[in-house]
Parts: structure tokens; C-alpha cells; sequence
């Protein structure tokens, strides 16, 4: 499987960006879903995660109210929507897929993931 994550840029404080996650190689209600950011100087973080069978949902603190996952089975991609973002949202994004069949479980943790996108740098100017 191969996880090509897309929509980054650059945008203004209060701006919206929309984050793709698209799979290919396999069918994704195989996969549960997750969003890391790295920061410069910082360790990646858990941003938003979906369940394989998208049932159930988890948010971080910082992004909770602002961001919403999404994921379209006919279009093997799941959506990180980006709403209000703030200069500390700045980050490149990464999506990762874990092995589990229409599940409800949620991963919070970037070691429960196996496979890995490019990232996709956000910058968000004050």
C-alpha cells in the first residue's frame, strides 16, 4: 500500500486548507487513518484519526473545533479539513494507514501505524 498525502501550502492565519490522504495498492476500509505534524525543532504529534470502519473519530486538544477527518471509500482518500488554522498549526503533515478491517478502534499513537506518506508541508503566516 502507498499513502500519497497532497494540499498543503501557504495561507493566512484564519485561512482554510483541505489535506488529501489517498491510497493506492489496496482498498481503504482496510486501513485506520491518522494525521502527524512535525514542527521544526519539535517531535511529530498525533493531529486527527479515523477508524477503518470511520465510525469513530479522535482530535488533538490544540485542533479540536478547527479540524475534521473525512474519508471517501469510493475515492480511497480521507480529508483533513482545516478551519481557523493558527501560525502554530505551521508543520508538515503526514498521513498514516494501519491494517485493520472496518474496525472501530481509533490510533492515537504514530507507533501503532506501519505505513507512511511524504508529507505535506502547511504554513500558516501571522
Amino acid at each position: 500500500v502507498q499513502l500519497q498525502a497532497s494540499g498543503g501550502g501557504l495561507v493566512q492565519g484564519g485561512g482554510s486548507l483541505r489535506l488529501s490522504c489517498e491510497v493506492s495498492g489496496s482498498i481503504l476500509d482496510y486501513y485506520a487513518i491518522g494525521w502527524f505534524r512535525q514542527a521544526p525543532g519539535k517531535e511529530r504529534e498525533g493531529v486527527s484519526c479515523i477508524s477503518s470502519s470511520g465510525r469513530n473519530r479522535y482530535y488533538a486538544d490544540s485542533v479540536k473545533g478547527r479540524f475534521t477527518i473525512s474519508r471517501d471509500s469510493a475515492k480511497n482518500t480521507v480529508f483533513l479539513q482545516m478551519n481557523s488554522l493558527k501560525p502554530e498549526d505551521t508543520a508538515v503533515y503526514y498521513c498514516a494507514a494501519r491494517v485493520i478491517y472496518r474496525n472501530p478502534t481509533v490510533y492515537t499513537s504514530e507507533k501503532e501505524y506501519r505505513y507512511w506518506g511524504q508529507g505535506t508541508q502547511v504554513t500558516v503566516s501571522s
